[in-house]
């Protein structure tokens, strides 16, 4: 089915296929490099080689795309018949995604609004979903465009990590903050703030710390209509625990999704996250 208004995002918005493919949504892949492999997020690069590259130490890095494989996507977007285009990319703090798009778009065939979401994985997913569903019902792209921004202000995402250490090799915290976490042995709570990571709380047990994120959660959610996501990697019953208490606990749940973040963000997070999306509608 053509659209006329087309929607792309990047792999790290961890949106399922079916979900994708319903609403017409393209991700761009980036790239998770381990050892000196390089491998494209969401088709050549699972959370299990990653899981095991990171327990036997061997380095990995990511990488954006360039901005010549969003001039491609943007191409074959208009070529199908879109007469415009709507790109939601993760965090520009985190990331120089939205900064490749960004350069694409300038020489696109069709106007192209590239948006930084200051979000990632279905924090961002949302915001494409947002958008989508607004084309879906007939939208022009600056509805589009509205929806998404709109739905990226309303989002939070709260998330545990065993360890500071990944965040701090990838520089995606400070080590100041990482040292900390080490020096009294806490199991930190970290928030996205501004599209940074920054550190929320410092609980003491790891217990203790996945009871606080779903209380964190909860009171996030309130009683309107939201929609909440439950990533992890390398603990898929510790997600699917703490989604099921969530299922239970929060009155104006809409959609609620289960799912393991793709390498990307895995590099920098490392095995034992745990991750809580909130989005009101």
């Amino acid at each position: 089915m053509s659209r006329h208004v087309a929607i792309v995002t990047d792999s790290t918005a961890y949106l399922p296929p079916q979900t994708m493919e319903r609403h017409g949504i393209t991700a761009v892949p980036l790239t998770v490099v381990i050892g000196d492999e390089a491998l494209e997020e969401g088709t050549e690069a699972s959370a299990r080689q990653l899981t095991q590259a990171l327990h036997k130490r061997r380095p990995v890095t990511t990488s954006r795309p360039g901005p010549e494989v969003f001039a491609a996507t943007y191409r074959a977007a208009a070529e199908a018949g879109a007469t415009g285009i709507v790109s939601l990319h993760l965090s520009g703090e985190l990331s120089g995604t939205y900064d490749a798009a960004v350069v694409a778009a300038k020489d696109a065939p069709v106007p192209v609004r590239v948006v930084d979401t200051r979000m990632m994985g279905m924090a961002l997913g949302f915001c494409a979903l947002a958008a989508a569903e607004v084309v879906d019902a007939g939208g022009s792209i600056d509805e589009a465009v509205a929806a998404a921004e709109k739905r990226a202000a309303g989002t939070s995402a709260f998330f545990y990590v065993d360890t500071l250490e990944y965040l701090r090799r990838g520089g995606r915290i400070g080590a100041a903050q990482a040292l900390l976490g080490s020096a009294l042995a806490v199991k930190p709570l970290l928030q996205l703030d501004g599209g940074r990571i920054e550190l929320r709380e410092k609980v003491r047990t790891a217990s203790k710390a996945i009871a606080r994120l779903e209380e964190i959660a909860v009171e996030r959610a309130g009683s309107g209509p939201v929609d909440v996501a439950v990533h992890h990697l390398s603990a898929p019953e510790r997600a699917a625990a703490l989604a099921e208490r969530l299922r239970e606990r929060v009155p104006g749940l809409e959609e609620l999704q289960v799912s393991e973040v793709g390498a990307v963000i895995g590099a920098h997070t490392g095995p034992g996250l745990l991750a809580v999306v909130v989005a009101p509608r």
